[in-house]
């Protein structure tokens, strides 16, 4: 008689900070004429254990298994007609049901050993925002962080390339944003938003998207005239000529948080470098336990 090795761990520790992920016995990396002898030897139990979908039939119920949780696997409903009682109208959208899956918020979250959130960025045109943005993501990426940046002119470049930048498309850009800002943070993910979002009502709404004050307010507090100086795409010299129309900070307001989590400010006369400015960042999210599970 051969004998087998031992069985793979139920476990893996992935490159990741560590994280533990559970495996199944025949998931791991190992190849071969052993492994595959093993695996033959358990696929009549497999499928004897497994509600294998029939075209025709649709899953088959497993003697020992309840009639109730057979409705839940092939209805996703505890019952018959239940799933009426939860039709919900949103917006335009109507007769649409919310459907739970298993691996939630949590569970995502101690895979990535982070808290999802977002990182709101806002200010005028040239006092950084894209810039931190970017240097914020490096520094957490570096340490094993896992990030997402949602630049507010790239994503003009694809999911909000038919709105314009008057007054109502300017409010659903910002509300687009933040709905895909929230996803990302229920992801797990550390995202991070730059834009210039004037308005504080619009800032507010997409707070109000998040629960458990995972929604953090960078305000990147440089002077107009900075700004103007830096002018790095140009904008400001073409407001002025009045080439550009309802330019914020031109001709159009903006209004400053009233009470941000975070104020990045000039310092001297000078304004910190890309690095200092992530390491702020980081440090809060450190402190409110954004960096662990």
């Amino acid at each position: 008689m051969i004998a087998l090795p031992a069985a793979p761990p139920l476990s893996t520790r992935l490159g990741f900070r560590g994280a533990v992920v559970p495996v199944g016995r025949l998931g791991g990396r190992r190849s071969g004429g052993v492994e595959s002898a093993r695996l033959g030897s358990l696929l009549p139990r497999m499928e004897a254990a497994s509600p294998w979908e029939d075209p025709k039939a649709g899953p088959m119920r497993r003697e020992s298994e309840p009639a109730a949780d057979f409705a839940k696997l092939r209805c996703g409903s505890s019952a018959a007609g239940a799933s009426s009682r939860f039709l919900s109208t949103v917006g335009k959208s109507t007769n649409i049901v919310w459907h739970e899956c298993p691996v939630g918020k949590l569970e995502r979250q101690k895979l990535l050993n982070q808290k999802g959130c977002v990182i709101w960025i806002t200010g005028l045109s040239g006092s950084g925002k894209s810039t931190l943005a970017c240097a914020l993501s490096r520094e957490l990426h570096y340490k094993g962080y896992l990030t997402y940046v949602l630049d507010g002119d790239n994503i003009r470049h694809g999911l909000n390339h038919d709105l314009s930048f008057n007054g109502e498309d300017r409010a659903e850009n910002i509300r687009r944003i933040g709905e895909l800002a929230k996803l990302f943070a229920d992801a797990g993910v550390i995202c991070i938003a730059s834009l210039i979002s004037p308005f504080r009502k619009e800032r507010d709404a997409c707070r109000v998207m998040l629960p458990d004050s995972s929604f953090i307010e960078v305000f990147l507090d440089i002077p107009l005239e900075v700004c103007e100086a830096r002018d790095p795409k140009g904008l400001y010299k073409l407001a002025q000529a009045g080439k550009i129309k309802g330019f914020t900070g031109i001709d159009d307001p903006y209004e400053p948080p009233m009470d941000c989590e975070i104020v990045i400010q000039q310092k001297g006369g000078q304004c910190p470098t890309p690095k200092v400015m992530a390491e702020q960042v980081i440090s809060f999210l450190d402190k409110k336990g954004f960096l662990q599970a």
